[in-house]
């Protein structure tokens, strides 16, 4: 059976990028690898998720942001249990699969739109149970935490007060799984300075090695 690798991280944290430059190193290894990211907006489930939350198109009123983080997640889980079997069909041929945005992407997310710690705590759970016992979907074997400070964050306008705040609450929540899960986090800037992408993919390279992932 394979093994599900799992890399996080906020906006423009460089996730996608790691993501596909670890299956390039594992192929180049000859360990069978392959990148998956959710939402897979090219698939129905996707698809729905991009139309009727992230595009403009009023839908919702309220906004994508003031919707029940419940309700949300239940669109997003859909997404990946749709789509589980292409992901279950390479672990059972003994790939590893590197996914970029997984289940605890919706817990740092909708969980950073609670302040009180309780209440965040609560939505982890609720999300864990909701994905993995009663969607059963597969939970990772290691996930990365990419912790790229807000600041540093080249894809958002720090103009924007409101997406600065938002950003930096679910850098945190990020960071508070990190330590519920036992996830490694690699930090993304050393001494004010970020590290070049190769620096950080050396990183993960040596943390898998390390643990015994490959």
């Amino acid at each position: 059976m394979g093994k599900i690798i799992v890399i996080e991280g906020i906006e423009g944290s460089g996730k996608e990028t790691q993501s596909k430059l670890l299956v390039e190193s594992l192929n180049k290894m000859g360990i069978k690898s392959i990148e998956f990211s959710f939402p897979m907006y090219d698939t129905p489930t996707g698809k729905i998720f991009k139309e009727y939350f992230l595009s403009n198109n009023n839908y919702f009123q309220e906004g994508y942001e003031n919707l029940d983080p419940e309700l949300v997640c239940l669109y997003t889980a859909a997404d990946r249990k749709y789509n589980i079997n292409k992901i279950n069909k390479y672990l059972s041929d003994d790939y590893i699969v590197v996914i970029n945005r997984y289940t605890s992407s919706n817990m740092a997310n909708q969980g950073s739109k609670y302040e009180d710690s309780e209440d965040r705590f609560y939505m982890y759970q609720w999300i864990d149970k909701l994905e993995y016992w009663l969607l059963k979907l597969p939970k990772p074997d290691y996930t990365i935490l990419l912790n790229m400070p807000y600041k540093y964050n080249k894809q958002i306008s720090f103009d924007l007060s409101l997406e600065k705040s938002k950003e930096e609450r679910v850098l945190q929540a990020y960071l508070e799984l990190a330590g519920l899960y036992n996830w490694d986090v690699i930090d993304c800037v050393l001494d004010n300075k970020e590290k070049t992408i190769d620096e950080i993919h050396k990183e993960i390279i040596e943390l898998l090695k390390n643990k015994g992932i490959i």
